[in-house]
């Protein structure tokens, strides 16, 4: 009686530990949020101390979130700003900085993916009151001098700038918030 007990106990636990460990591992990627549009908020400043990252999931491999902005030197064309995985960062010429406004939406999303932040944003390089957001779909998106920024999902490597000068309205972004004009 003993011993059918410890066997049923020790089935039981294996179980368990199996369901655990089921839950615990998950295949399935997030989905940045391509509903509806919703109108932008204005611009809010973001503060510049770190901040945990997480993933919004583009379907691309790319985090959607960032917990920093960096400026650096890229190859051909200036000074530019980058998350914290060195991914360039876009501006996009249709989208409004005062008040800030984005208008990538949907499709637009799949290629151009925005910049989420969670909490607040360590800079290097960066003015920090540079920095502030725009409310989109339930989330937070990071702007710079209130342009809406994004990342571009054919730069799949640090210091990357494919999507430099695209349909002659996206940009790498500068320091100050400027489009990058020079073409490497």
């Amino acid at each position: 009686m003993i011993s059918r007990r410890i066997v049923l106990s020790l089935a039981a636990g294996l179980a368990a530990t199996c369901l655990l460990g089921a839950c615990g591992s998950s295949g399935g990627t997030g989905t940045a949020g391509a509903a509806a549009p919703v109108t932008p908020a204005t611009s809010a400043p973001a503060t510049s101390a770190p901040a945990a990252t997480g993933s919004t999931g583009s379907g691309s491999g790319q985090s959607g979130t960032t917990a920093g902005v960096t400026a650096v030197a890229a190859q051909g064309i200036g000074s530019i700003v980058t998350d914290d995985q060195g991914l360039t960062l876009y501006r996009y010429d249709k989208d409004e900085p005062n008040p800030s406004k984005w208008t990538c939406s949907g499709a637009c999303t799949k290629t151009w993916i925005p910049v989420i932040v969670q909490d607040s944003v360590r800079t290097t390089g960066v003015e920090k009151s540079l920095l502030g957001t725009v409310h989109r779909n339930g989330l937070t998106q990071l702007t710079l001098s209130g342009w809406p920024l994004y990342r571009y999902v054919g730069d799949t490597a640090a210091g990357q700038v494919n999507g430099q000068g695209k349909d002659g309205a996206w940009y790498a972004v500068t320091p100050s918030g400027q489009k990058s004009t020079a073409t490497g």
